[in-house]
């Protein structure tokens, strides 16, 4: 497909083609959803912990008599009915890691951006322009491009002015082509790229991955 690059220095904007398989195929819902999952799962710390009655500590001592005293019978005071108790069934630490392989969370992010992509929520510019590291700067290039709310701009390689300039914003992220994930693709507003960002992020999600191509290389073989 072919995209308008935007920039200050020309009139008109020059186009460039990116590749369908990256930002024009039909979003698999489906495998979004899983992808989705998977990273808040992984978020997870899963450190939550709670004392039962055999880690409360305290006395053994039985609360009253057995019989005769005409109240309900009791043992330690450390169960769980009682206040200072040690807890039933609660959490304990535990891993919430979920696998996913690498073709589904490709597929994901490709479908993500195809979807930005329809919507008209993906610019590509020439460049931003903000070498001197100010947040006044970098606000004023993105008001120049009409973009406003939450950005995520994807930048070829390492630009620490730009960085800089999006430190204090929450709603600007800067990343490079390897750096970005899912969720923030779908939590964007906009999402812009500088120079050949967008070729380099659909080389990366088009990849072969090196088992792929490591069994195709072991059948060739005579």
């Amino acid at each position: 497909m072919e995209v308008s690059v935007r920039s200050r220095s020309r009139s008109s904007p020059r186009k460039i083609t990116l590749d369908d398989r990256t930002f024009g195929i039909e979003p698999n819902r489906p495998v979004v959803y899983q992808a989705v999952v998977t990273q808040l799962a992984n978020r997870r710390q899963g450190t939550a912990d709670t004392l039962t009655r055999g880690e409360v500590s305290g006395s053994t001592r039985k609360m009253w008599r057995q019989k005769g005293t005409g109240r309900a019978r009791q043992g330690a005071r450390y169960a769980p009915h009682w206040k200072g108790g040690g807890t039933a069934f609660g959490p304990h630490p535990r891993s919430y890691h979920r696998a996913l392989p690498k073709r589904m969370r490709r597929l994901a992010v490709r479908s993500a951006l195809s979807e930005k992509m329809a919507s008209g929520d993906v610019v590509v510019v020439d460049n931003l322009d903000v070498g001197d590291g100010r947040a006044k700067t970098l606000r004023s290039a993105l008001a120049a491009l009409g973009v406003v709310g939450s950005v995520l701009v994807i930048v070829p390689e390492r630009d620490q002015p730009l960085r800089r300039a999006a430190g204090n914003f929450t709603d600007i992220f800067i990343a490079e082509p390897n750096g970005f994930d899912l969720i923030q693709v779908m939590q964007a507003d906009k999402i812009i790229f500088v120079g050949d960002a967008a070729q380099r992020v659909s080389d990366l999600l088009l990849a072969r991955p090196r088992a792929a191509v490591t069994s195709e290389e072991s059948r060739s073989e005579p």
